[in-house]
C-alpha cells in the first residue's frame, strides 16, 4: 500500500446494514453441511431397518438407538477421514464424491454390522442388512450428487473483496486455485469467489492479479461494498500495522453493514492446513499459539501416557521384525540390522535416532550429509521395501519409550542440516518448540523432502501442527498415517 498523504479518504458515515445471504457457504460451513446430511442419511438408515423388527423389539431399539447412532457415527469419522471425503475441491466433483463416499459407507456399514455387543442384534432375514446397506449407499451418494451439482452453482458461492493486491493477496488467490480441481473454475471446490483486489497502489489499477481484477482503492471500498455486495472481505496485507488510517475506519465501517472481516493469514491457514511464515511479518499471533485451551497440560500427559502405552507393544513388534529385516540385508547388502544417527529434538536438544537400516553400509563416506533422492542408489533393495511400508521407523519405539520423542509431531532433522536451514528459512527453530514425531502433519500432507524448497513447505505444516496441537489433529494424523502405510506412499 502506498504512503498515507497519497489517498484522501471522505468521511465514513453510518452506513445501512447488510443482510448476509444463508446460501452464501463458507469454507467451514460446506464441509459441515456435507458432515450433517451425511450423518442423517447414514442413521436414517440404520433406524429405517431397526424399524422393520416387530413393534416390541423395534422400541427397545429406540431406547438404545442413540448409543447404536453414536458408534456408527464415530465409525463414519474415522472412515470417512481415510477417504478424504471431506476435501471440498473432491466434494465438488460428482464423480470423485460418488465413488469416494460410496465406499466409505460400504466399509462403514460392514464395520459396524460385525461389531458384536454395541450393535443391533444381527436380524434372522437378510432383507433388513440389504436395506440398511441400500438405503445408506444410495442416500448418500445420491446427496453427494446434488451437492456437486447444486452447491456449486453461483447462487451458493462466498463472494470476497480482497484489500491488497500484492505479494500477500497474490499467494492467497494461488492457494484458492491449489485447492479445487475443477476446470473453468478455479473456485468451484473452495466455494470462493474472489470479486476483485482493493490497493492504493496507483501502479496496479486496472490490471489484474492471477485473473483477480484491481476495481479501485481504499477510498472506493465503501460504494464497492454497496455495490458489490461481498460476503467477506478479506485483508491481505502482510504488515497490517500500515494500513492507513482511512482505510481501517473503512473496514471498520464495512464490519459495521455485517460483513465478516478476516485476515489472509488464517483463509491460507483453513485452506491449506499450513502457515503462511513468509507473509507473517511480525505478528506472532500468525506463528505461535497464543493460548492453549485451559486442559491442554492435560492432553499433554494423556500423549505421554499414550506414546508408552503405544510404543510397548511397538518395540515387541520390531523384536519380532527384526531377525527377517536382517535375513533380508544379509542376502541383498551384509551389515547392521539397526542404524543410529545424531537428530535435533525438543528444545535443539541432540539425540541419537534409531531405524532398520534401509541405505548401504556408511553411505555418506564419501558424499557427506546430503538430501536423500527419489531412487537413491545408496538404498538397498530390503531398504525399499522398509521405506515403502514405512518399517524403517518402528524402532524409533525406543525414541518414543525414553521420551526423546513422541508418536506424532514434526520430524526430527540433522544438526547439519539444521543450522542450514535456519539461516536460509525464517522461524525454522520454532519445529523445535514440541518433540518430534515418528509421523506427523507435514509428512502425511506433503512429498518426501529434499530441498531446501520443500523444508520451507514442511515448515508451514509443521508450525500449523504446532499451532494447532490437540486430539483432533493428532487423530487426522493417525488415519492419514494408516493411509499412507497401506497404499506403500513411503519413500
Amino acid at each position: 500500500m502506498t504512503s498515507r498523504t497519497e489517498i484522501k479518504y471522505p468521511e465514513i458515515n453510518v452506513i445501512e446494514k447488510r443482510r448476509r445471504g444463508w446460501t452464501s457457504l463458507q469454507f467451514s460451513e460446506r464441509k459441515l453441511v456435507l458432515l450433517v446430511v451425511d450423518l442423517v442419511i447414514l442413521n436414517g438408515a440404520l433406524l429405517l431397518m431397526l424399524s422393520l423388527w416387530p413393534a416390541p423389539v423395534f422400541a427397545r431399539m429406540v431406547e438404545r438407538f442413540p448409543w447404536y447412532a453414536l458408534l456408527l457415527s464415530g465409525i463414519w469419522l474415522i472412515i470417512s477421514t481415510f477417504f478424504n471425503v471431506y476435501d471440498l475441491a473432491k466434494a465438488a466433483s460428482a464423480v470423485h464424491s460418488i465413488w469416494g463416499a460410496g465406499a466409505a459407507v460400504l466399509i462403514t456399514q460392514a464395520i459396524y454390522i460385525l461389531i458384536p455387543y454395541l450393535t443391533p442384534v444381527l436380524p434372522n432375514r437378510r432383507t433388513q442388512i440389504v436395506i440398511f446397506f441400500l438405503a445408506a449407499l444410495l442416500g448418500i451418494t445420491l446427496w453427494r450428487f446434488i451437492y456437486a451439482t447444486v452447491f456449486t452453482q453461483p447462487s451458493f458461492r462466498h463472494r470476497a473483496l480482497v484489500i491488497g493486491a500484492g505479494w500477500s493477496g497474490e499467494t492467497l488467490v494461488k492457494a484458492i486455485q491449489e485447492t479445487s480441481t475443477q476446470s473453468g473454475n478455479p473456485y468451484l471446490g473452495t466455494g470462493y469467489e474472489l470479486l476483485g483486489f482493493v490497493d492504493d497502489d496507483p501502479a496496479k489499477q486496472e490490471l489484474e492479479i492471477e485473473g483477480v481484477p484491481v476495481l479501485g482503492t481504499g477510498e472506493d471500498l465503501i460504494r464497492l461494498v454497496k455495490e458489490l455486495e461481498p460476503d467477506e472481505i478479506i485483508i491481505a496485507i502482510t504488515h497490517s500495522q500500515r494500513i492507513n488510517p482511512g482505510l481501517f475506519q473503512a473496514i471498520l465501517a464495512c464490519y459495521e453493514m455485517g460483513i465478516p472481516i478476516t485476515t489472509m493469514a488464517m483463509l491460507y491457514e483453513r485452506m491449506t492446513g499450513r502457515v503462511p511464515v513468509q507473509h507473517a511479518g511480525q505478528d506472532l499471533t500468525v506463528l505461535l499459539p497464543i493460548t492453549r485451551p485451559s486442559g491442554f497440560r492435560f492432553y499433554l500427559a494423556l500423549r505421554r501416557v499414550a506414546d508408552i502405552l503405544t510404543a510397548l507393544p511397538g518395540l515387541l513388534l520390531v523384536g519380532m521384525l527384526t531377525p527377517f529385516v536382517w535375513l533380508g540385508n544379509q542376502l541383498t547388502d551384509p551389515g547392521s540390522v539397526f542404524y543410529t544417527q545424531t537428530r535435533v529434538g525438543e528444545n535443539g536438544k541432540l539425540f541419537q535416532i534409531i531405524k532398520f537400516r534401509s541405505m548401504v553400509m556408511d553411505a555418506e563416506a564419501e558424499t557427506g550429509v546430503v538430501w536423500a533422492q527419489e531412487d537413491d542408489p545408496r538404498i538397498t533393495p530390503m531398504g525399499r521395501i522398509l521405506r515403502r511400508t514405512r518399517l524403517d521407523e518402528l524402532p524409533q519405539f525406543w525414541n518414543v519409550l525414553k521420551g526423546e520423542m513422541s508418536l506424532i509431531g514434526p520430524r526430527p532433522e540433522r544438526p547439519e542440516l539444521v543450522r542450514k536451514l535456519t539461516q536460509e528459512i525464517p522461524f525454522y527453530g520454532l519445529r523445535h518448540a514440541v518433540k518430534p514425531g515418528i509421523t506427523g502433519w507435514a509428512q502425511v500432507r506433503y512429498r518426501y523432502g529434499a530441498s531446501t524448497e520443500d523444508a520451507f513447505v514442511k515448515l508451514q505444516y509443521d508450525l500449523y501442527y504446532i499451532k494447532h496441537l490437540g486430539p483432533f489433529i493428532d487423530f487426522a494424523v493417525l488415519i492419514k498415517t494408516i493411509q499412507v502405510v497401506f497404499g506403500m506412499k513411503g519413500r
